[in-house]
Order: structure tokens, then sequence, then C-alpha cells
């Protein structure tokens, strides 16, 4: 089983950037493919981005293809996701996970993954 921990979430400016960051147990880390995942409020969660388990493969969502970049240090059981050019809508709070089933990454952005289990989250605030 994977446990997550998210930091780096805050209040930025339309325009600003923010780095989170991911902290996961487990001693198979390396092996799963890991995402980022948003829920406004009143919507349901979305997919956001993930990286494959050797880091060869990303995908994102279309609205933040450009502006943002996951990025994950297996070494450190670490995941990153690296956020430019921040709009409004990307106020949300931001989850990160595996798929503890495989290290690749469709199934994190089809929703159809083993999911570990979720984190608290890191708020991000977006103000116009």
């Amino acid at each position: 089983q994977v446990h997550v921990v998210e930091s780096g979430g805050g209040l930025v400016q339309t325009g600003g950037s923010l780095r989170l960051s991911c902290a996961a147990s487990g001693r198979t880390f390396s092996s799963y493919a890991m995402g980022w995942f948003r829920q406004a409020p009143g919507k349901e969660r979305e997919f956001v981005a993930a990286i494959s388990w050797g880091s060869g493969r990303t995908d994102y969502a279309d609205s933040v293809k450009g502006r943002f970049t996951i990025s994950r240090d297996n070494a450190k059981n670490m995941v990153y996701l690296q956020m430019n050019s921040l709009k409004p809508d990307d106020t949300a709070v931001y989850y990160c996970n595996a798929d503890v089933s495989s290290g690749a990454i469709w199934r994190l952005k089809a929703g159809s993954a083993d999911f570990g289990s979720w984190g608290q989250g890191t708020q991000v605030t977006v103000s116009s």
C-alpha cells in the first residue's frame, strides 16, 4: 500500500507559480505510476497529470498542458508538480496518488487505476 502527504499549496496571484510536493511511503514506490488530481468546490475530483514509474512518460489534462510539469525522484520517494501561469480556474485542493498495480500512466488519466490511500491534499488558491 502507498500513503502520501501533499504540501506546497498556498495563495498566489494570477500568473504566479507554485511547486507542489508529494511524499510517498512504500518500498515499491518506484514501480508505480503516480498522478496529481484536483477537486474544486462543488466539482468532482479530476485528473491533472501523471508520470510513469521511470519518468519516461508523462501526460496532462488539456487544461494544464504547457503550464504544469510533473516530475519524480524515486530515490527520495517524491513526486512534484511545478505549476506556472496559474489561473483562478486552477483553484482547488490538489492530491497525489499512485496506481499500485501498474507503472503505466493511462489508467490514472482514465480514472480506472488501482489507487492507494488518498491524502489530505494541499489547497491552491489563485486570486484574480
